[in-house]
């Protein structure tokens, strides 16, 4: 699970003071937390809180007086549910920390330090999303091996499981085989006894093999024998399992004269590995083999490489070689990877034109070596495809793995990280993923993107996307959001949440605003010169709000580009806002003398969000997207959002609703008075300003 801007943390604060528990929401914001807070005024609120939608964590003051901390943990451990408590204390000492920990706080963070409160929530928010994942997986488990127990009883194959070298499953062909009436008589029976006695030493070596653990063999060409003596070659084919919690194996048994000519049967399951174009291993495969490494580090802590490449400005390379030779790139891409990996390296077409390579038993160093090695492979030699040379340059995503991502979703997610982060800085390069070596991978992650940033900055390489803003009432008018993106090397664009974390890091997020206003004032200018009035909404980040200079640029560009002000509004996140108040009066104070309005975006997740509009003149509010989720069915969602349309038009203010996604949720928005909405069911964002608004 992603912890950040997509998940909403639902959050139950119990605390006196308002404005201490909004401080805490609008610190977990900042730090990029998404939170849906709720905050009871006393025991009753509290109870109907704990018994309505489920919560994610509390968090209650030590000295809480409108709800004391002992009835908040009576009620919640009356619940059952499983809610973790952080009690939120001023100082700390041994014996208040025991007192704490016996009244069932599963943690105490201290309320004046707020990496300590956000660490505290993130961890105790990941172990309660780890434990709802097991008990999801618990279940489907359960149901599994259920459904799985039922087709094994109706399988015509003979299927047993073996525990320890005994019988603990069989099916009814299993019994049929040997004549046995019912699994009582083969209960508990070894496998050695249906094994003819010649190759018993030999299936005993086998036993033993696959009790350290090893990787069963596919096949197994053996002699079987009944109870009342009578011998058949048979094909035992293993895979590891389990059987009410244990592991086991199963054993799927066939008589030999059943089967079709072994080796045939031999090459018929290789080709069925196999990618046709490139001969490397298929997808499917390769998957398989991953989760036996993966299984092996979980296991063992044996240290595994995977490694994710795929060929730089691959749209281009076509367009230079026609569609018509996409294939003969592929397959030569694939035999130049081939050639340069090491022997028992593990190869495979993972995608159309994506490669994996799985390196066993390699450790950071080695696996670093392979991704240099490879992507040289490729940079220092030419690839013919059909009629075409061509100097192909690889980019590559790795992942070290070990017991800390033992893993395979995580895995190939990290991989993937890794190859788009590569491909976006230019490719010709690799990305490394190692947990036990965060520091040094992430030093060179973070190194090569600010300087992809300060050259995108200063060479003009960013691009505005648009998504029309479409009134619901009264006469329409043309209205878009910027949306901020990075144009690649090959012309692909990298999506902002990529980039801007890091450019926050290394404070380049002013000169990204900067960029963005001036484009923006340019396009309006644009569209003046050709009749067409358009209103752009344009994202600030918190690092103008403590920009000297915002106000005074903006009044510059809109005097140099002769545009009239009111057609540029600035969004400021709510949370900003509440953190930086005097800051935010001061920028929206200052640009209204050009007619530039300021609105708010990620509206109504705080504790009191209208409070907020006593002290900042917001012109627009644009409600946050987590309200948009199931708004058709959603009467929670539905209630909150008409609660907003209500109160603003008290107040004067104008309110757009983003990211809606279906014809419910517009009918709802229509019929709560919600002035705007904008979202992938009217208009996807993209290049140009053509929404037809008429």
């Amino acid at each position: 699970m992603q912890f950040g801007k997509d998940v909403a943390l639902k959050l139950l604060l119990v605390d006196d003071s308002v404005e201490a528990a909004e401080a805490i929401v609008s610190g977990l914001r900042n730090a990029g937390v998404a939170v849906r807070p709720s905050r009871p005024e006393d025991e009753d609120q509290l109870q109907s809180l704990i018994d309505g939608p489920p919560q994610d964590l509390v968090l209650v003051a030590q000295n809480s007086g409108l709800v004391p901390l002992k009835r908040v943990m009576e009620k919640i451990d009356a619940s059952g549910k499983d809610l973790p408590v952080i009690v939120l204390v001023d100082r700390l000492d041994e014996t208040q920390l025991l007192q704490l920990m016996n009244m069932g706080a599963r943690a105490v963070a201290l309320r004046e330090h707020m990496d300590h409160v956000l660490k505290t929530v993130r961890t105790e928010w990941i172990d309660l999303e780890a434990r709802r994942s097991y008990r999801r997986l618990d279940a489907q488990m359960r149901e599994l091996e259920r459904r799985c127990d039922a087709l094994i009883d109706s399988s015509r194959d003979p299927i047993a499981y073996i525990h320890e070298g005994m019988h603990i499953r069989a099916n009814a062909a299993y019994l049929e085989m040997f004549g046995f009436e019912s699994f009582e008589d083969i209960e508990g029976m070894s496998l050695l006894d249906l094994v003819s006695p010649k190759k018993v030493d030999e299936f005993k070596k086998l036993l033993k093999q696959l009790s350290k653990g090893e990787a069963p063999p596919p096949r197994y060409e053996t002699e079987a024998v009944t109870p009342e003596g009578g011998h058949f070659p048979a094909v035992m084919e293993f895979t590891q399992a389990t059987y009410e919690g244990e592991a086991c194996l199963q054993v799927v048994l066939r008589k030999q004269e059943e089967l079709v000519d072994p080796e045939l049967a031999r090459e018929v399951e290789a080709l069925r590995q196999r990618d046709p174009l490139t001969g490397l291993l298929n997808r499917q495969t390769f998957l398989r083999a991953l989760e036996d490494a993966v299984s092996d580090t979980a296991q063992n802590a044996t240290p595994h490489g995977l490694l994710l490449l795929e060929p730089d400005h691959y749209a281009r390379l076509l367009q230079d070689i026609g569609l018509d030779a996409a294939d003969d790139l592929v397959a030569a891409a694939g035999q130049r990877l081939a050639s340069a990996v090491g022997p028992d390296d593990i190869v495979a077409r993972f995608a159309e034109h994506k490669f994996a390579v799985l390196s066993r038993n390699s450790d950071h160093e080695k696996t670093s070596r392979l991704a240099e090695s490879l992507r040289k492979a490729f940079a220092d030699t030419v690839v013919a495809a059909r009629d075409n040379s061509l100097n192909v340059t690889v980019s590559i995503g790795g992942v070290q793995v070990g017991e800390k991502i033992a893993n395979v979703a995580a895995i190939l997610s990290k991989a993937s990280q890794g190859l788009q982060s590569s491909i976006g800085v230019g490719g010709n390069r690799y990305e490394l993923f190692d947990p036990s070596a965060t520091d040094r991978a992430e030093e060179e992650r973070v190194a090569a993107w600010v300087q992809r940033i300060r050259e995108a900055i200063a060479n003009d390489q960013f691009v505005i996307h648009f998504q029309p803003v479409v009134p619901l009432h009264g006469a329409p008018e043309e209205m878009y959001e910027t949306l901020l993106r990075l144009r690649g090397e090959d012309g692909s664009l990298v999506q902002p949440m990529t980039f801007l974390p890091i450019a926050e890091e290394h404070e380049l997020l002013g000169e990204i605003d900067h960029w963005v206003i001036g484009r923006a004032i340019r396009l309006i200018a644009d569209r003046q010169r050709v009749n067409r009035r358009t209103r752009l909404l344009v994202k600030i980040t918190q690092a103008s709000l403590q920009d000297d200079k915002l106000v005074e640029y903006v009044g510059e560009q809109l005097q140099i580009h002769g545009v009239d002000g009111r057609l540029l509004v600035l969004q400021i996140p709510e949370s900003k806002v509440f953190t930086n108040l005097r800051a935010a009066q001061q920028v929206q104070q200052g640009v209204a003398q050009f007619g530039v309005r300021v609105g708010l975006e990620q509206f109504g997740i705080g504790l009191n969000p209208f409070q907020l509009l006593t002290h900042f003149d917001a012109s627009f509010i644009k409600i946050d997207r987590s309200f948009m989720n199931d708004l058709g069915t959603s009467a929670e969602n539905q209630a909150r959002v008409r609660e907003f349309a209500s109160k603003a038009q008290e107040l004067g203010k104008q309110t757009i609703a983003e990211h809606v996604q279906d014809a419910g949720s517009m009918s709802t928005l229509f019929s709560a008075g919600i002035d705007y909405a904008e979202g992938h069911f009217l208009a996807p964002a993209g290049p140009e300003m053509d929404y037809e608004f008429q």
